[in-house]
């Protein structure tokens, strides 16, 4: 899995099936993703922009977390996603998400 920071910098992680796309992010220490509510769906600290390759895939978000990816800080797009919502799988094998600027 990558995670390409708002300067270009990509950070390469191996991710285990199962866990969020957040909790791959903190284990392995990758900057921007706050996570500060720890994965329960209650912040918007871990925002992505998931790659237009892998989006049909991760799909859209649900309701609770659509309501806060409209609080975002940083502009909402098509493939904004919260990254605790996103469960690893193995067809999601070389997911690639971009971290936007700001988190709250």
């Amino acid at each position: 899995m990558t995670y390409t920071d708002s300067s270009g910098r990509v950070y390469t992680v191996d991710a285990t099936v199962g866990e969020s796309v957040m909790a791959a992010a903190v284990k392995n220490g990758v900057p921007g993703i706050v996570a500060e509510c720890g994965g329960n769906c209650s912040c918007a600290t871990c925002h992505v922009y998931v790659g237009e390759e892998f989006a049909h895939l991760v799909g859209g978000p649900g309701d609770m977390e659509d309501d806060l990816l409209d609080m975002a800080v940083s502009e909402r797009r098509d493939t904004s996603r919260l990254s605790c919502q996103i469960r690893v799988t193995q067809e999601l094998d070389g997911l690639a998400v971009e971290i936007p600027p700001d988190q709250p």
